[in-house]
């Protein structure tokens, strides 16, 4: 996978640094984006976003935009879950319309050509009943870019031989999260069995102590912690919390709250970025946990990834830029001055 050669040898950015701190640097966009020498990958996040609506649309446009305006062409579209909501008037499967409206036309392959691997979220399990094995085999049908080998997998970003990430992709709808029974219907709701759980967990564990690229992050639907109206979600934090900083995981992506979010727990290595602005209807946040950015917005998250920097961008349903943050190998993070934000943005550079 080639980077992008214009932005190729750029200076490095020298600032201070710490861990698991929130600091407002005197730092202009410019500068943030150019702290990646070498070769750099872009890729776009969405979550919550399969609605088919007026939002998805909107947000969707603004991604076109965003890629349009700055030249870049995404490496892949990371889905975050949540893909599908309500029930397909025609019946979900692998040929229903949905597949169309919802994914194949609203990001189209002339501006999305990379693979667009997904993760399952609740509604991808509720609302069509089976409808995570259509999505399932919807990936397996030629020509799609649709991307979900299995309900957790394993992929590398940038140059076979020396890839710069890799993304661990996993279901997070364990019974005890996205379980239980159908308030109308009574009947019981689709999610993981139990045997799936621990087989999952398994094969997790194994990725983590087998070789990767120098930066790591797992994307799944549920947060583990969120100040979102859904909250922290305990069986994660309790599961995959200690696997996350024993082995130094750089970001954890996920959406299910219907917002845009950044936080940093203090100890934590890891970076928490929710992504769940894709197009259902927004929630306000509850929790007063001190965070360095959040906001019940519709919009995506871009990442260019270096070899030695993430640099994370929030940006709303217009493309305008709400928040960046940069994080470095060492786990440390630097966010962008507030006053940086606020100016209309939508060039990289």
């Amino acid at each position: 996978m080639n980077a992008p050669s214009s932005l190729s040898r750029r200076r490095a950015l020298k600032t201070l640094f710490c861990s698991s701190a929130w600091l407002s640097l005197n730092l202009d966009s410019r500068s943030i984006l150019e702290a990646t020498e070498g070769e750099v990958l872009d890729l776009l996040m969405i979550g919550d976003f399969g609605t088919s609506g007026t939002d998805q649309k909107k947000v969707a446009a603004a991604m076109r935009g965003f890629c349009q305006e700055n030249k870049i062409t995404p490496e892949t579209l990371l889905l975050l879950g949540d893909n599908f909501y309500s029930a397909a008037k025609d019946g979900f499967s692998i040929e229903s319309e949905r597949w169309q409206n919802t994914f194949e036309d609203i990001y189209p392959a002339s501006v999305f050509p990379g693979p667009c691997p997904a993760v399952l979220g609740n509604h991808d399990y509720h609302d069509n009943p089976g409808g995570e094995k259509v999505q399932l085999a919807y990936a397996k049908k030629s020509g799609t870019r649709w991307t979900m080998p299995a309900k957790w997998y394993r992929f590398d970003l940038g140059p076979k031989e020396s890839p710069l990430v890799t993304v661990i992709a996993l279901d997070s709808n364990f019974p005890a999260i996205s379980g239980g029974k159908d308030k109308k219907s009574g009947k019981p709701r689709g999610c993981l069995t139990e045997a799936e759980v621990a087989a999952q967990h398994a094969w997790f564990k194994n990725e983590l102590i087998t070789e990767r690229a120098p930066f790591t992050l797992v994307m799944a639907h549920h947060p583990l912690y969120s100040n979102g109206d859904h909250g922290d979600t305990k069986p994660l934090v309790e599961q995959w919390g200690p696997l996350l900083q024993e082995h130094r995981i750089h970001a954890y992506l996920c959406g299910h709250d219907h917002d845009l979010q950044h936080l940093e727990l203090e100890g934590l290595h890891t970076s928490f970025v929710l992504s769940g602005g894709g197009g259902a209807r927004t929630r306000e946040l509850e929790s007063d946990r001190k965070m360095p950015y959040g906001d019940d917005v519709h919009g995506f998250t871009h990442l260019r990834a270096g070899r030695e920097t993430l640099v994370f961008s929030h940006h709303d349903a217009e493309g305008k830029l709400l928040h960046r943050f940069t994080k470095r190998l060492d786990g440390s993070f630097e966010v962008a001055r507030k006053s940086i934000l606020k100016e209309p943005e939508h060039g990289l550079i």
